[in-house]
């Protein structure tokens, strides 16, 4: 993938329209989410682009509840959400359940390259959202991990920036962003979007200046 500029497209933050219905399932997941949401006191903020693949960065995540609102936002807006997990997880007796909540798993043996896993995965399907969160732990780091990033260039789709705010209570889609090959430059427009947000462990979440 050659060089080029980064194209940062903001969201509208005045609606939150889901994609467009697939199922009835989908349907019923989005009132039973759309209800949780609510009794949460949690806001929904920018209506979910037209992309059928996309690294959906997920931050901040401080909590276990982090993963759970980003889940429920998911069902809210009809997507069938991705998400890395060790392998371990699909092969014990709740290793199916794991997989259809959108586990895909990984092998993170140090010979196995899973940027390279995960771009191949991109390819072999025809839709795909896959959410990571940049800071790799729930533990306070101020570094966040480059994996989100490389896995989208490697599989040549973009970064839609997702903001779980616990300080104004809302979860945002706030951009997408095409990521240009520079990495420096690009984080810098990106954590541009999170520099306001408040984990629910604020202590756990300061971006590095």
């Amino acid at each position: 993938m050659s060089e080029k500029s980064t194209v940062a497209a903001p969201i509208d933050q005045t609606t939150a329209r889901p994609a467009r219905a697939r199922n009835v399932l989908a349907d019923i997941t989005r009132i039973f989410c759309a209800t949780y949401l609510q009794l949460a006191g949690w806001k929904v903020r920018g209506d979910f682009p037209a992309l059928d693949k996309a690294v959906l960065v997920a931050a901040p995540h401080t909590s276990n509840w982090d993963g759970i609102n980003m889940l429920a936002t998911a069902g809210y807006y009809r997507v069938k959400l991705r998400w890395m997990g060790k392998k371990s997880l699909t092969t014990g007796p709740f290793g199916g359940l794991i997989k259809w909540l959108g586990c895909v798993p990984i092998d993170r043996s140090a010979a196995n390259d899973v940027v390279r896993v995960m771009a191949e995965a991109f390819a072999a399907t025809p839709r795909m959202i896959l959410a990571i969160p940049p800071e790799g732990t729930r533990s306070a780091t101020r570094e966040w991990k480059t994996g989100f990033y490389h896995i989208a260039r490697a599989a040549n789709v973009p970064l839609i920036l997702s903001v779980l705010d616990h300080g104004a209570k809302t979860i945002s889609l706030a951009a997408i962003i095409s990521p240009s090959g520079d990495y420096d430059a690009d984080l810098k427009i990106i954590q541009g979007y999170y520099a306001n947000a408040r984990g629910k462990h604020a202590d756990k979440f300061a971006l590095k200046r």
